[in-house]
């Protein structure tokens, strides 16, 4: 982080003080503005009274990031999603994927929501952590299946969710909001799952689907055993 601005008139609450404090110890810049300021800044976009100039994030493409995962031996745990329209829905992703332990999230270089401003506000930090690779969706999966890593689609008409093995390494392939998981991309996937869904819902919000599946990809992982 180079540097950050808060709002002059915002009342001393803990957090505030806890930036402020950690902000000196890194050496980093705080300076105090009018709300005025902070609005033009943010092009009127909400920001809850800080902004912070920081480095740029470290670009990946699919290939480079399993490389260095498997040179640091970790099994990758990779989510695609095909044309996440919302950038809300982006942004929950990668704050589930952070808090489950995903290597990265693959969206296509020209469909749907990239990394902006929306999308690291609803990430709440996550999208620092967790690296948002923009490529196509095709090309990402070729060093994929080269590496022998698993693609398993999220779609009606799968096996349902707790008859697949997701242990090891893995890649959870979502479609868009609205079409779902097209034929195509799904004849790619080594395997189909559904997450089963009372009543008459035929399926879940994009996000939401994906931390269902993340935190079953877990739970067989053994993360949550107690120990």
């Amino acid at each position: 982080m180079l540097r950050i601005w808060l709002d002059r008139g915002a009342k001393p609450e803990p957090r505030l003080l806890q930036m402020e404090t950690l902000a000196a110890e890194k050496g980093v810049r705080v300076e105090r503005v009018d709300r005025q300021k902070l609005d033009k800044m943010a092009n009127d976009r909400v920001h809850n009274g800080v902004i912070a100039e920081v480095e740029d994030l470290p670009s990946y493409t699919t290939a480079i990031l399993l490389d260095e995962l498997f040179l640091a031996d970790i099994d990758p745990f990779l989510v695609m999603i095909d044309e996440v329209s919302y950038e809300h829905n982006l942004g929950a992703v990668l704050r589930s994927g952070m808090g489950f332990g995903v290597n990265g999230v693959v969206v296509p270089t020209r469909r749907g929501a990239g990394l902006s401003p929306v999308v690291q506000r609803v990430s709440m930090g996550a999208a620092e952590v967790v690296p948002v690779i923009r490529e196509g969706l095709y090309s990402a999966l070729k060093p994929i299946k080269k590496a022998g890593v698993r693609v398993v689609g999220a779609d009606m008409g799968g096996t349902p969710l707790g008859e697949i093995d997701l242990r090891g390494p893995l890649v959870i392939l979502l479609g868009g909001e609205g079409e779902g998981l097209g034929p195509e991309l799904r004849q790619r996937c080594d395997q189909v799952v559904s997450i089963p869904l009372a009543s008459e819902l035929e399926s879940l919000n994009v996000s939401v689907a994906a931390a269902v599946l993340m935190y079953e990809k877990r739970r067989q992982d053994g993360w949550f055993t107690k120990k």
